[in-house]
């Protein structure tokens, strides 16, 4: 873990995601992150007011898009710490003429870094959320590398804390070992499988499908 990362978490935290950031930014994304991305932060005092729906690790934003659409009602919390996945969200969310955030995605918020810094955090202790995304997490394949799963029972038993009565957690990966680990976690939580069947749009991520499996697993979980 990066030095300057260290204060974010607490000692017995690991990072849970690889790079920070990729290639250099276009002078368009670098305006973006300066100027667009702290007015579309994550307010608490909207909790109430509408259904909250959080995608954990959005990628380049394809489904946060898909979800903000078809959930025109719902704020739409997308967690990112990746600045090259956030930027690219930020300039599909724009038009490139002006810069102007496009109406249909006036519902969304990003929170640029661990999700689990949001989660805690004092002003959003109170928040809950009718779903919460997770799909294709890094799956940390090698054995030293197992404890950065960011899926484990700890942080399952949060996002089960963080749950509306009704509400549900959808998981996707294709990665079938890490997806047989998960289902391992969930004994130790207070969480029941609901469903393993999703029809939902391919991401690039989904797409590029360096596991090799032939199609994606899904978990769909509420509370017990």
């Amino acid at each position: 873990m990066e030095k300057q990362e260290l204060k974010h978490f607490e000692q017995n935290e690991l990072r849970t995601f690889g790079r920070r950031h990729g290639k250099k930014l276009s002078m368009r994304k670098t305006w973006l992150m300066d100027n667009l991305l702290p007015k579309l932060a994550p307010k608490a005092d909207e909790y109430g007011k509408n259904p909250m729906i959080l995608e954990i690790g959005f990628g380049n934003g394809e489904h946060l898009r898909e979800l903000a659409i078809n959930n025109s009602n719902s704020i739409v919390i997308g967690a990112e710490p990746f600045a090259n996945g956030v930027a690219a969200l930020l300039s599909a969310i724009t038009t490139e003429s002006d810069n102007t955030l496009i109406p249909e995605y006036k519902n969304i918020r990003i929170f640029p870094d661990d999700v689990r810094l949001l989660l805690k955090n004092d002003g959003f202790k109170n928040v809950k959320f009718a779903q919460i995304w997770v799909l294709h997490p890094d799956p940390w394949p090698k054995a030293k590398h197992e404890k950065r799963r960011l899926l484990n029972h700890d942080f399952l038993n949060l996002l089960s804390s963080k749950l509306y009565r009704d509400g549900k957690i959808i998981i996707g990966t294709d990665h079938w070992e890490y997806y047989d680990w998960i289902v391992e976690q969930l004994k130790q939580t207070n969480l029941q499988i609901k469903s393993t069947s999703l029809d939902i749009i391919k991401t690039r991520y989904q797409i590029k499908n360096k596991a090799g499996t032939t199609e994606p697993k899904y978990l769909i979980l509420d509370n017990i």
